[in-house]
């Protein structure tokens, strides 16, 4: 089979592809992604043209290889980083110390690096074993006899004894989600290195189907005795789900071979750890902002519809009885360069007027701002008087995020008193 050709194109950018490029195969899959909001396809007089929507990664077509590079909030080179901080994951150093524009390397290549370094810390320590069962026939016995085998098969005879036995393998699950995940990386890797590395650690994981390992992985629960095997977990959950992971992301993945990461879930991630560790110096907490939180919609034609913020936070309120709560939503958009939608205007007012006190009616609006943090305030009055104050927030996406986070602790020591920010 000849080599794929490589498309490189950014966030919110298109390209133009010849018709030859793309099989029958390689246009249904991608009207199936443009139907999920991945990217659009479009047909004209002289070819196809792609256009990429907020989703970043690596597909692999029949013909080409199209790499979406995140250009608008977070560079190729702090990806991983943000991405990490997202999952509550450590950071991982062979995965961030690969620039994403080197060679044909891409969020596929970082995501497998970072698998492939957790994996090896653990072949290091050694992977974790478990009893297994086997059933087999031995000439001696060894462990119990399978009295009702013995008597069916061999018809008393003891020259050959029907046993149970118990074992302790790696051959169990927490090893071959990995296993499958490393060979699920092969497929999608474009670095010669990476991939004889991969070829390398795979060896000593067994594997199974990617959809059991991916059934395997939401049944896994962690004690002590698997607690380490968490990392390598997340990050075999992009790869296996195709960009997707659980409570980040609730797309299953992509019917294209690839890795997709729909940049506003990542986001909404962000800014969930970013406003819980930035309030909870001054006493503040997350709270759900579902079931008897919610804001419901009722009497309209179909189902209730539900209003819910990104992010509810409970916080202590010195000159009032009881703790206030402040509405956070994380909006994927270029709020430094323009000025907040009327939408999102009317629906940050929707949430103060739900959830935080009637005289302090404020909301936040958290977005991503290259090149430096910033904070602006938005007073929305009536003829009665202030209706809300939305505060938005810029976080630095260029510098780490735990430097971002300590920028947003810093702004939010005034939440706590009586006007937020």
């Amino acid at each position: 089979m000849r080599e794929r050709t490589e498309v490189r194109l950014g966030e919110y950018q298109s390209v133009p592809l010849d018709f030859e490029q793309l099989t029958s195969r390689d246009v249904d899959r991608l009207h199936a992604l443009q139907a999920g909001g991945h990217l659009t396809l479009r047909s004209d007089r002289s070819g196809w043209r792609l256009r990429a929507d907020s989703s970043v990664g690596v597909l692999i077509l029949d013909r080409v290889r199209i790499v979406i590079e995140p250009k608008f909030a977070i560079p190729g080179d702090r990806l991983m980083s943000w991405l990490a901080y997202a999952l509550d994951a450590p950071t991982p150093v062979r995965a961030t110390s690969r620039r994403w524009a080197t060679g044909q390397e891409g969020y596929a290549d970082l995501v497998a690096a970072a698998l492939l370094e957790q994996c090896e810390q653990l072949v290091r320590e050694g992977l974790r074993r478990d009893y297994v069962r086997h059933q087999s026939v031995e000439p001696v016995l060894r462990g119990r006899l399978d009295f009702a085998a013995q008597a069916t098969r061999r018809y008393g005879q003891l020259d050959q004894l029907h046993i149970r036995t118990f074992d302790r393998e790696t051959d169990i699950w927490d090893n071959r989600v990995l296993g499958t995940a490393l060979r699920t990386a092969l497929t999608l890797t474009a670095d010669s290195n990476l991939t004889r590395d991969l070829h390398g650690i795979a060896g000593a994981f067994p594997q199974a189907t990617p959809d059991a390992a991916l059934r395997a992985l939401d049944r896994t629960r962690y004690t002590r005795l698997n607690a380490r095997y968490r990392p390598a977990h997340t990050w075999a959950r992009l790869l296996l789900r195709g960009g997707g992971v659980t409570d980040l992301l609730i797309d299953r993945g992509s019917t294209a071979d690839g890795l997709l990461l729909p940049m506003p879930a990542l986001w909404e991630a962000v800014v969930r750890r970013l406003g819980a560790e930035a309030a909870a110096p001054c006493g503040g907490h997350a709270v759900p902002s579902s079931g008897e939180m919610g804001i419901t919609v009722r009497g309209d034609l179909g189902n209730a519809s539900t209003f819910r913020p990104d992010l509810l936070l409970s916080l202590p309120a010195p000159d009032r009885p009881h703790r206030t709560l402040l509405p956070v939503d994380a909006k994927y958009k270029r709020y430094d360069r323009h000025g907040v939608s009327a939408a999102d205007i009317h629906q940050l007012l929707t949430y103060s007027v739900g959830y935080a006190p009637a005289d302090a009616p404020n909301a936040l609006i958290v977005h991503p701002q290259p090149g430096g943090p910033a904070h602006r305030v938005l007073r929305v009055d009536g003829s009665r008087g202030r209706l809300g104050t939305i505060h938005v927030i810029g976080v630095d996406t260029h510098a780490p995020p735990q430097r971002a986070a300590a920028w947003l602790t810093e702004r939010a020591a005034s939440v706590c008193g009586p006007s937020p920010l």
